[in-house]
């Protein structure tokens, strides 16, 4: 006998129990930044686990569809809003735990509610104020000169001050890319023409790392190379749409100033020795713990990836160029993630590996180490960003891969589903 199709009144009814949970985690999971094909298999695993293994589910960008199993009504959950990265990481933990059988439906559901609920660890400002030694630290090692130091820093004051103001009035938040970027390059190339600095591309494009949207674009690529062509699309869109807002300010400044685009060139003053690349990763890595809220007990972990990747971008990048450094980053960090996340006790793979993520991908620290951003250099420079976003892509692709493998069984340690 045919089935039949779910009929409008099943479909406004009530969800199951199984289907609420379902939606309601995919929901928390596309909030905390998550690639919907990511967030579609860790559904599909979850509901295995639960007593459904025909589950359907369709993530978007903006929301999620769920059903149980292919005749069965499905219900769409809209994106409700963002979460923080430590939010996030619980999360993450709760599917685990889902997963292994440690909690019910409806604990996990009451422990769901209390993870959106719960307080942020610090204040909003102080969050907002981890710019500072994001844009200070990149600019150590970008161009490591005192001047060039100093006049991040007061440019990532002003990004404080615009990102407090955008979260506060929130219909002002679609200027920020644009207003950001005209005035540090205001602030910026005013110094340059005084002849207090010289190189201020390189300054510029540091202090604003900690907003460029180069995570925007990786996952959109990630997303399309795994067949999410929609989600990946409308991320791609978004984010070029973004990066040409702050090109776009830094091209105004520079016009309103009388500075010619030569003076927007890749220059760099001085070559930062290991130690100085060191010190300017550590304090940016600072501010990015501290802007994220990330969670206490996995900071040693996030470092020691992060370290591992950079490293592994540095070096190859130094010898063929963003595009294979950032790829040879990206897959570093996985491998590392995944090792740690093997070890008894240790974090989740995905919350090891989302902060070393957005060091290495263009927009954060991978593309800026080498300032393939440029305005004035025509196709070169669209070709070298572009060529960056997509080894940034391919070893996020090769990481995904990386953190499927199951943790080897070895006698006396406790197995991780």
């Amino acid at each position: 006998m045919p089935s039949k199709s779910p009929s409008v009144r099943d479909a406004d009814a009530p969800p199951d129990p199984l289907c609420r949970l379902l939606l309601d985690l995919g929901e928390a999971l596309l909030g905390g930044g998550l690639p919907v094909h990511e967030v579609e298999d860790e559904l599909r695993g979850l509901g295995r686990a639960l007593g459904a293994p025909e589950v359907q589910v369709a993530a978007l960008t903006n929301g999620l569809f769920v059903a149980l199993h292919p005749d069965g009504a499905t219900r769409f959950q809209p994106l409700g809003g963002t979460l923080r990265f430590e939010q996030t990481a619980d999360v993450l933990d709760l599917v685990h735990r889902l997963r292994a059988g440690e909690l019910d439906g409806p604990r996990a559901r009451a422990e769901l509610d209390r993870i959106r609920r719960a307080p942020a660890r610090w204040p909003a400002w102080v969050a907002d104020f981890g710019a500072l030694p994001v844009g200070v630290g990149v600019c150590i090692f970008l161009q490591p000169v005192v001047a060039n130091v100093l006049a991040a820093g007061l440019g990532s004051l002003i990004v404080v001050g615009l990102t407090v103001l955008a979260r506060r009035r929130p219909h002002l938040r679609p200027l920020l890319p644009v207003t950001a970027g005209f005035l540090v390059a205001l602030l910026v190339l005013a110094l340059a023409r005084a002849s207090l600095l010289d190189g201020p591309l390189r300054t510029i494009v540091a202090t604003l790392a900690i907003l460029l949207p180069g995570g925007l674009l990786v996952t959109g690529l990630s997303e399309i190379a795994a067949g999410a062509a929609n989600a990946g699309t409308a991320r791609l869109v978004s984010g070029a749409v973004q990066l040409t807002l702050f090109l776009a300010g830094v091209a105004a400044a520079a016009t309103a100033i009388g500075m010619p685009s030569t003076a927007l060139a890749n220059v760099q003053v001085a070559k930062p020795s290991w130690w100085v690349i060191a010190l300017g990763l550590a304090i940016a890595v600072a501010g990015v713990v501290v802007n994220v809220h990330t969670p206490p007990s996995a900071i040693p972990w996030i470092v020691a990836v992060i370290a591992v990747s950079v490293t592994a971008q540095v070096a190859v990048g130094s010898v063929h160029g963003a595009a294979i450094g950032g790829l040879a980053g990206a897959v570093a960090a996985a491998v590392a993630a995944t090792l740690v996340h093997w070890l008894p006790g240790g974090p989740l793979w995905q919350v090891l590996y989302l902060p070393a993520f957005w060091i290495v991908v263009p927009g954060s620290f991978g593309l800026l180490n080498t300032a393939q951003i440029e305005v004035g250099n025509g196709a070169q420079s669209l070709l070298a960003a572009v060529s960056a976003v997509f080894g940034v892509s391919i070893g996020t692709l090769i990481g995904a891969v990386i953190s499927r493998i199951p943790r080897p069984s070895l006698t006396g340690l406790p197995h991780r589903a």
